[in-house]
């Protein structure tokens, strides 16, 4: 019914303005140029405040900010979050079966692409009103009284301002991913988390004037004002791990050697050209097959669902949890809040939080469990629905194979024969590369990371440095071997 629905607007929704995909083989230089270009313009928007807006207004996406990518206080203070939240909502959608399309039928792709592109749309407006309407970005009274104009009409342009931002960021996203190198969500958030690791390891600037928020600056300060024999204690020890940052420092570096270790790790299914003799490749299938995208989904559903308990909380619903400082203390909102670092899970430090102090050793094992739950899950489940919606399950891989002329030596050039050989592996892998980059989220998360940009975003930046790399490799090659952008699908 629902899909029926969808068909009969198709017509109206390709209307939505969108990013003409090129027609022929863009050369490597100018899709080099194009990614470059967008970047340099995602940075020069993220440092355009809004204008109107009071300095007392609170980002509600300010602890998912790694992954939401974006700025607070910037036009582009919604970052990448309409667009992850719309295709959240549509992989579900079509996981559940309440709308019937077959992702491998071009005519049903076409309409699920052109719904999403709606739907961002929508989202945008979703995600933008009710922070204006719920008082958590408010205008600025000075600015308004010297306009002569009211506080209503400067919100009505503060949104607008949102609007305009999501807006750009959706059809940046589609130059990259259309004439560049990768897809423009991935290098927004690899250049936010790259920003803020570097500034975790060399800010010297401490606003309250004592230790410093860099990690190397503090181990100066710490070397100046703390003598070496107190730091040689137990105390001392566990203060330089904690609040040293060694702890997050080493948890980053190993977190960064097991991605790219995942990252090499994969079958590799060999192929042979049936017409060029001695024409051979092989298709790679990584053990994170769906990479860390759906980390993503994860992440932002629970951002979600934060955000509308912190919005229910200012309306005067404490049911489902009360908030301090934006950060759950109670109820259903806690025990989904993710763990962050060693802070969120381990008892004696949680309790050093006034706030915390009465809760039972229960309860913060509870929430360590919960987290780990939907990490796990989570990360199989979309994992699922990524490869199912990207065009990365078997049936459309042994049809792009099938069509480039490949097989698998010793079977028959068929994409049946294909299908079977490739649904031996790219079902369970998908599985296993979810769960397995669910565990490393979490212990990423458990131990705290440099920047604090959390684990999920540290894995994102590391997978996504790594694809991109990849990506680059395999432009050079394309353009060096035009035959193989038939096999890539690129032609």
């Amino acid at each position: 019914m629902v899909d029926h629905v969808l068909r009969a607007l198709q017509p109206y929704f390709e209307r939505i303005p969108s990013v003409e995909r090129p027609t022929g083989h863009v050369p490597f230089r100018s899709k080099f140029s194009w990614t470059v270009g967008i970047l340099l313009l995602y940075f020069f928007l993220a440092s355009v405040p809004v204008f109107g807006l009071s300095p007392d207004s609170i980002d509600l996406f300010e602890q998912y900010r790694a992954f939401f990518a974006g700025a607070t206080g910037s036009i582009l203070t919604l970052g990448i979050g309409p667009i992850v939240t719309a295709s959240i909502i549509l992989q579900l959608l079509v996981g559940a079966g309440i709308i019937k399309l077959d992702l491998t039928n071009p005519e049903d792709r076409a309409v699920y692409q052109d719904f999403q592109r709606f739907l961002v749309f929508v989202m945008i407006v979703v995600e933008a009103l009710p922070q204006i309407l719920g008082g958590f970005l408010k205008p600025n009274l000075d600015i308004a009284t010297s306009l002569g104009v009211s506080p209503g009409f400067l919100s009505g342009l503060i949104f607008l301002q949102l609007f305009i931002g999501g807006v750009l960021i959706v059809y940046m996203d589609e130059v990259v991913s259309k004439w560049g190198i990768g897809s423009g969500v991935s290098l927004f958030i690899l250049a936010g988390i790259s920003q803020s690791i570097i500034i975790g390891l060399f800010n010297w600037i401490s606003p309250t004037g004592e230790m410093p928020p860099g990690i190397l600056p503090r181990w100066i300060w710490i070397a100046q004002n703390i003598p070496a024999e107190q730091l040689l204690t137990f105390s001392g020890m566990s203060y330089l791990l904690l609040q040293g940052g060694i702890l997050a420092l080493i948890t980053t570096i190993i977190i960064i050697f097991l991605v790219v270790f995942a990252e090499g790790t994969r079958v590799e299914i060999p192929l042979a050209h049936s017409l060029v003799r001695g024409a051979r490749g092989k298709f790679p299938i990584k053990l994170i097959y769906a990479s860390v995208l759906p980390m993503i989904f994860v992440r932002a559903l629970q951002a979600n669902f934060q955000i509308l308990g912190m919005i229910l909380y200012n309306n005067g619903i404490t049911i489902f949890g009360e908030y301090v400082d934006n950060k759950p203390i109670n109820g259903l909102m806690y025990f989904i809040s993710p763990i962050r670092s060693p802070y969120d899970w381990i008892p004696s430090l949680v309790k050093q939080n006034p706030y915390f102090a009465d809760l039972p050793v229960w309860a913060i094992g509870l929430h360590l469990i919960v987290d780990a739950v939907i990490l796990v899950a989570g990360g199989i489940l979309f994992a699922i629905f990524w490869v199912q919606t990207s065009g990365m399950d078997a049936k459309t891989v042994a049809n792009q194979i099938a069509r480039s002329g490949m097989q698998v030596p010793g079977f028959r050039k068929n994409p049946q024969t294909l299908l079977r050989v490739l649904n031996r592996y790219i079902p369970k892998v998908t599985v296993l590369g979810g769960a397995a980059i669910g565990v490393l989220t979490l212990i990423a998360n458990m131990l705290g990371t440099v920047g604090n940009v959390s684990g999920t975003g540290l894995l994102l930046a590391v997978s996504i440095a790594y694809r991109l790399y990849e990506d680059l490799a395999k432009e050079q090659m394309t353009e060096m071997h035009p035959m193989l952008r038939r096999f890539l699908g690129e032609e």
